[in-house]
């Protein structure tokens, strides 16, 4: 079985509806996991979505704030949802494919602006986070599993614009990269964009402040695709769909693809 999936956060479902109406047109992945929904899952526009094929959604959501969701063209049941730090947010939910596949969907939160917890809540939420996603894949090892979503690190220096001058900005610090690396570590996890894409600048996320991200280029990688290592060879044909930012009211986010033989 072969099957292509997709990530992106979409920075409100519901005000973007048509945008992911026609992603699904036009780049038709058999599988599109979204973060940031902003929505209620009973005000999710499914019936948009199912005419386009995708008949199956597993979701979490709440007004305004985070939602996550997986919209999917082949047959799909609910595997579980987390509340991750015990936050209360929707920024978990994974769905299991018949030939047995789970998908892990990720919104990790963003941190604020500064990375000190002692004076920056959120950045101890992003970093408990983490920890609890750690302690969870330790506990629990995954197999036969997908992990995608918006996970707000950019782990390499090849994954923003400029190393040096981001190392002490949130999404890049080395306390944030070193976390990251414990949760990858404790899953067994593949970094499958990398292993397809291992050279050169790649950036899923382009800040809404700049006006010329196309050609200034000062992004980030924060989109991510891992598998477990028992499944990651049979992934390929990794893609960031770029000129996704470039849409009239677009999400500041690029979707991330990759194909997988199962």
């Amino acid at each position: 079985m072969t099957f292509t999936l997709a990530t992106w956060n979409i920075n409100s479902v519901r005000l973007r509806e048509d945008l992911v109406a026609t992603l699904m047109r036009d780049e038709t992945p058999d599988v599109l996991c979204l973060q940031e929904c902003k929505s209620p899952v009973d005000k999710i526009p499914l019936e948009k979505f199912a005419s386009l094929g995708y008949v199956h959604m597993v979701a979490r959501g709440q007004k305004g704030y985070n939602g996550v969701a997986i919209f999917s063209k082949l047959p799909m049941v609910e595997a579980g949802a987390e509340d991750y730090a015990s936050l209360g947010h929707a920024r978990h939910i994974a769905g299991r494919l018949e030939n047995g596949v789970t998908i892990h969907n990720f919104y990790v939160p963003a941190g604020g602006d500064v990375a000190d917890r002692e004076v920056n809540e959120k950045f101890g939420q992003k970093m408990d986070y983490l920890t609890e996603m750690r302690d969870a894949f330790s506990a629990d090892k995954p197999t036969k599993s997908i992990l995608v979503g918006d996970l707000n690190i950019a782990p390499l220096e090849d994954d923003v614009w400029d190393h040096k001058k981001l190392l002490k900005v949130v999404s890049h610090t080395p306390v944030e990269v070193a976390a990251l690396a414990e949760v990858q570590a404790a899953g067994d996890w593949v970094d499958v964009t990398r292993a397809d894409i291992p050279e050169g600048k790649l950036y899923s996320w382009w800040s809404y402040r700049a006006k010329d991200w196309d050609e200034a280029n000062k992004g980030r990688r924060l989109d991510h695709v891992w598998a477990t290592s028992d499944i990651a060879a049979s992934a390929h044909s990794s893609r960031v769909v770029r000129h996704v930012r470039g849409w009239e009211k677009p999400s500041d986010h690029a979707p991330v693809f990759a194909t997988f033989d199962l």
